[in-house]
């Protein structure tokens, strides 16, 4: 059995191909060479998935199915997702470098774990009941309210998580009784594609789960089918703003999880060895190409040296190379033009005066690999300080007190997360609760829980996913009251 599905989209069910035929190739990016042909749908393939879609949505074959059947159903998915974590991970590695035991231990048991925890929610997600207040003598009232599907999902994914980030949006969708079309990023559609295999032998009706690889133009129709009322989507901050001005003529509900520049705030009161290798991991994690990466790390001034020398000796023996080398620590980028754009930061970085300690360089070999790569001395306003690099470059910032590391921390247009390093439980707090992001790790980095709601500030995102709260972007809440008196309330 393979789970690699080429040349076709997922439509109600059914492994069709595009309407236009157009097919898109899939380059490995440890060797650049191509290894597979995928679908390529545009405007009529999503029009096809949505229609679909809904009509699901009206039979509720799903939606009526018993909430603990429903649960359950969820539950086997998330089994099959561990049974098969092997082939998962060999797509995967293909697709877009992913080092294999990242694939294997973190990516898809977490995406199994995501499935399990929203199935677990259907049978306890519903309407409460609530107190009444009316002027004048109370009378009896009943006042409810209940949940109810929003509708169809668009859901548009990123190629850097690419069975994770489907789950995040997926799950909840499921759990909430809504149907889904998925349009997974053009580098890694093999993966969506075998998430929707694995969710039919899983017994989820067809048609509940569509998904349609392509590029812009079927994003495009995505986002703009009248009949889709929300979108999920992750991606790049300008991206975010296209599916906002998009979205916005239909008033559309939408969760939008997008670009950071995570700052890790580092104490004078920690142990150096420890902090490294957890700072190492917040930034070099899947080659940096990760949103909430900790790809600034602010040093106190007491510190800064040695701390930066021991970082650097840590970074050069860091291991480079393939994803499917279990020794790998560091695999390649996605694909050449992400390659370049982040050499080029690189390069305006040594033109802004940061010096660079290690790395800055592609490897002269086959595929699109970067070296881990550290800056020292680095000024807050320079553009590697500034900008999502989306790739293996960490820039290390001293200061001198609290005040100083909140005000840098702060100084970007990103919210997503945030580190801090410290053993004073009491700076912790302090600092927890003036840094402005979504997510904050005390004395960690990259940890995640289904259970916990993930999201940013500013312009890192609208919305949270996981946790309870993902659950509500997929649902309506319908008030009721019923009046129960004798004689009814009259004005007339």
């Amino acid at each position: 059995m393979t789970l690699k599905h080429e040349e076709v989209c997922f439509i109600g069910g059914e492994w069709v191909r595009p309407q236009l035929n157009e097919m898109l190739d899939d380059i490995n990016p440890a060797t650049g060479e191509v290894f597979a042909r995928s679908a390529f749908g545009g405007a009529e393939d999503i029009a096809r998935a949505v229609d679909r879609a809904n009509w699901t949505m009206k039979e509720r074959e799903w939606l009526g199915m018993d909430p603990l059947e429903r649960g359950r159903t969820l539950g086997r998915l998330a089994q099959l997702l561990r049974d098969h974590r092997d082939e998962l991970a060999e797509v995967m590695v293909e697709e877009n470098g992913m080092p294999v035991n990242f694939a294997q231990w973190l990516e898809i048991p977490m995406a199994a774990d995501v499935f399990d925890y929203f199935a677990s929610l259907i049978p306890v997600t519903g309407g409460r009941t609530l107190p009444f207040s009316l002027p004048g003598p109370q009378g009896e009232y009943l006042l409810m309210t209940l949940k109810e599907p929003i509708g169809v999902a668009g859901v548009i994914t990123p190629w850097n998580f690419p069975l994770l980030m489907p789950s995040w949006k997926v799950a909840p969708a499921l759990a909430a009784g809504c149907s889904v079309v998925l349009k997974p990023a053009p580098e890694t559609p093999l993966t969506a594609l075998a998430l929707a295999d694995l969710s039919q032998q899983a017994g989820i009706p067809p048609g509940v789960i569509n998904v349609v690889p392509g590029g812009d133009e079927a994003g495009r129709a995505l986002v703009r089918h009248p009949q889709v009322p929300k979108i999920a989507f992750t991606g790049q901050t300008e991206s975010g703003i296209e599916v906002m001005t998009q979205a916005a003529p239909f008033l559309k509900r939408i969760t939008l999880e997008l670009g950071g520049k995570s700052p890790q705030i580092v104490f004078d009161d920690v142990d150096s060895d420890e902090v490294v290798s957890g700072a190492l991991f917040g930034v070099y994690l899947y080659s940096g190409q990760v949103c909430q990466a900790g790809s600034r790390v602010l040093v106190q001034d007491t510190i800064y040296a040695p701390f930066v020398k021991k970082l650097t000796e840590r970074v050069k023996g860091l291991t480079l190379g393939s994803g499917k080398d279990f020794s790998t620590d560091v695999g390649p980028i996605i694909s050449l033009s992400q390659q370049k754009r982040i050499l080029s930061y690189i390069e305006q970085g040594r033109k802004e005066g940061a010096v660079l300690m290690t790395g800055g360089k592609a490897l002269d070999r086959p595929g699109f690999f970067v070296e881990p790569t550290v800056f020292s001395d680095v000024k807050p306003s320079m553009s590697i300080a500034q900008e999502e690099i989306f790739g293996p470059v960490l820039s290390v910032i001293p200061f001198h007190d609290e005040e100083k590391a909140l005000e840098m921390a702060n100084g970007t247009r990103y919210g997503l997360a945030a580190g801090i390093w410290t053993r004073d439980v009491k700076r912790a707090m302090r600092m927890t609760r003036r840094v402005k992001a979504g997510t904050v790790w005390l004395n960690t980095y990259q940890i995640l829980s289904p259970t916990a709601p993930f999201g940013g500030y500013k312009q890192s995102g609208i919305g949270r996913e996981l946790g309870p709260d993902a659950l509500e972007a997929y649902l309506e809440t319908k008030t009721v009251i019923v009046d129960g008196n004798e004689k009814s309330l009259s004005f007339f």
